[in-house]
């Protein structure tokens, strides 16, 4: 059912129609309140309207997109009609807009920058968990879509003891500077920490120990990693509860570097 009534339509200061002129006053808002005018990359606009008393805007495109933010190799997808409050700084109450993770799509409540301002640009869910991105990763010209998530972001393990480049309370900040927030063990015991242990038999590991994957609001660890049978080119990463995720199997493969001489 669409948010955008009647009331609103008579209540809004501006309804425009079709794809260019929509993409260019989404936009103009975006940076008329200080946000990336990067962050709606709607395909296919067929109308956005505002209401400038509440701050509600609202975009409607023919069908569901997805777009990668490629700077940080970020999948969204973004719903049929997507709809929010805007003020300075910040986009609340924000629908139809999901980001994926490893073992699912979450749907993204607010987006807001860092006050006073880092150059960092905050997403949250309607839990209260957030990421941190830099802001810079989401103008419109760092915008790309049709190149699969697969094929852009390289699954990223941690064996043993996570190093970092820097953390600080309820964060972790990755080499890239993004921080992630969200409920993660830090009292894990050390012997878990520093020892990994699995069962091994062909094209599969199993009972994996000491292996995790981070992901958007917290860690998970992986318990079997199997290869595809027929084979298909793919490698299968699975958690405890049976969500599992597959990725191209030459992702897994160490970069050999060559080496130069005379001999």
């Amino acid at each position: 059912m669409s948010l955008v009534t009647e009331k609103i339509r008579k209540a809004a200061k501006e309804i425009h129609y079709g794809n260019e002129k929509c993409k260019e006053r989404s936009q103009f808002l975006l940076s008329e309140v200080g946000l990336p005018n990067g962050l709606l990359p709607l395909k296919d606009i067929e109308e956005c309207g505002y209401v400038e008393e509440t701050g509600f805007v609202w975009l409607k495109q023919k069908k569901k997109c997805e777009h990668v933010f490629k700077k940080i190799d970020k999948h969204v997808t973004y719903g049929t009609e997507v709809t929010a409050y805007v003020e300075k700084g910040k986009i609340k109450k924000l629908t139809g807009v999901k980001t994926k993770e490893l073992f699912m799509w979450v749907t993204l409540s607010d987006i807001y920058l860092d006050d006073p301002p880092t150059g960092k640009i905050n997403f949250k869910i309607s839990s209260g968990l957030f990421r941190t991105f830099p802001a810079s990763a989401f103008e419109a010209e760092d915008v790309e879509d049709g190149k699969k998530l697969e094929e852009m972001l390289e699954p990223k393990l941690e064996l043993g003891i996570k190093e970092a480049n820097g953390t600080k309370e309820g964060v972790d900040v990755d080499d890239e500077g993004v921080e992630h927030s969200g409920p993660h063990n830090d009292s894990v015991g050390e012997e878990e920490k520093t020892e990994v242990t699995a069962y091994v038999e062909k094209g599969r590991i199993k009972k994996f120990t000491g292996v995790k994957t981070k992901e958007l609001f917290m860690w998970v660890t992986l318990s079997d990693i199997y290869l595809e049978n027929p084979p298909t080119g793919k490698i299968t990463f699975k958690i405890s509860s049976g969500l599992y995720r597959s990725f191209q199997r030459r992702l897994l493969k160490l970069k050999m570097e060559e080496t130069g001489g005379n001999g």
